[in-house]
């Protein structure tokens, strides 16, 4: 069975995101804190709202968890999803509330959003994403977006445009990270989960 571990570390919206899981086509998704259920898991896919820095401090909260990922992401190489705030702790760091450092995983660093006469911060409602490079999970097409922070770095796969390209999407081997929500994004949003379930990097 085709196992999803949907990590619950306080920082997000699971009911949305496991209904979501659940409508593409998933199997078995465990809400789960616990690091053995991450370790055993086939994918993972890391949640998040809020905050930078308070979700990462909650992560690393977790006895065992970050070594957990580490090791089932970076080792084992199984498929990992991150959903906006879960795709920022990607980065190196983030500057929300001082310089905090994130997973590492990818080569960047979460930034603001700084507002202007004809910028609206946050960014939220529905954009477009726009490939920057040709990835099996990404397509063109219109997501629902809400952040005021945005990531800046390597490892690129979409962008959006909010006062200037903005990024959509980053990733790298079987990693991959959407700054939309997929839960609130109807038709695009269940295909690109549709696309992660079945993905095999």
């Amino acid at each position: 069975m085709n196992s999803v571990a949907l990590i619950d570390y306080g920082a997000g919206n699971l009911r949305s995101v496991w209904n979501a899981l659940n409508a593409a086509g998933a199997e078995r998704v465990e809400v789960t804190a616990d690091p053995s259920a991450v370790l055993a898991a086939d994918r993972i896919v890391l949640p998040g709202v809020g905050a930078f820095a308070a979700a990462m401090r909650a992560l690393t909260s977790i006895p065992g968890m970050i070594d957990a990922l580490n090791e089932t992401v970076q080792r084992a190489a199984r498929p990992f999803l991150g959903v906006c705030v879960g795709m920022q702790l990607m980065a190196e760091s983030g500057e929300e509330h001082g310089e905090t450092r994130g997973l590492g995983w990818c080569r960047g660093t979460v930034r603001a959003i700084h507002p202007a006469p004809d910028l609206k911060v946050p960014h939220m409602g529905w954009n477009d994403v726009r490939p920057t490079q040709p990835h099996p999970l990404i397509a063109a097409g219109e997501a629902y977006f809400l952040h005021s922070f945005a990531y800046e770095g390597e490892d690129l796969l979409a962008e959006t445009d909010h006062g200037g390209p903005r990024a959509a999407a980053i990733g790298r081997d079987n990693m991959i990270g959407v700054q939309f929500h997929p839960e609130k994004s109807q038709r695009y949003g269940l295909a690109l989960l549709a696309r992660f379930l079945e993905w095999t990097p």
